[in-house]
C-alpha cells in the first residue's frame, strides 16, 4: 500500500489538492530548429533565443531597453550560450548549432576578459590572477557611470 496521507487519504503522487487531484508536470515545447532568429540582446530581453519558444505570458512582451551597456552585451552573450547549450542537450548531433555555440563561447570569453580588464571582476573566479582582493572595490558594474575619476 502506498504512503497515504491520513487526513486526506491521498497518496504522495496526488498531493493534498482537493479531491486527490494528480500533480501536474509542466512541459516546454521543443524548438524545431537551431537557427536563432533573435540577436543576442533581444534574446536576453525576450527570454529565449528561439522565436518558436517565445510564448508571452498573458500577452506581455518584454522589450529591449533603448540603452545598451557593456555589461548588458556581456549578459546577452552569456544568455545565448546558455540557450544554445540547452538546445544541444536535446540535439547533440546538430553540428551547425555546436559551431554557433562555440563561436558565441569565444565571443563571450573575449568580451568577459575585456570587461574584467576595464571594470573589474564580475564573478569571484575573475580574481584568479589578481594581485589583491578587489571584489568589493567600487564601482560595481551596475554603478558604473562611464565617468573617470579625476
Amino acid at each position: 500500500m502506498e504512503n497515504m496521507d491520513m487526513q486526506t487519504g491521498c497518496s504522495y503522487k496526488q498531493g493534498v489538492l482537493p479531491g486527490c487531484s494528480p500533480l501536474a508536470l509542466s512541459q516546454t515545447p521543443p524548438q524545431q530548429s537551431s537557427e536563432p532568429a533573435y540577436k543576442s540582446g533581444e534574446a536576453l530581453s525576450r527570454g529565449t533565443l528561439f522565436p518558436g519558444l517565445d510564448l508571452p505570458f498573458k500577452n506581455i512582451v518584454n522589450q529591449m531597453p533603448a540603452e545598451t551597456t557593456e555589461l548588458r552585451e556581456l549578459m546577452a552573450l552569456d544568455f545565448v550560450t546558455s540557450e544554445l547549450g540547452l538546445y544541444l542537450d536535446t540535439h547533440s548531433g546538430d553540428t551547425q548549432a555546436f559551431g554557433t555555440f562555440q563561436s558565441f563561447l569565444k565571443l563571450y570569453d573575449e568580451g568577459k576578459k575585456e570587461y574584467v580588464a576595464r571594470f573589474g571582476p564580475i564573478c569571484l573566479s575573475d580574481l584568479v590572477s589578481a594581485k589583491s582582493y578587489t571584489w568589493l572595490k567600487d564601482p560595481w558594474p551596475w554603478d558604473y557611470s562611464g565617468e573617470t575619476e579625476g
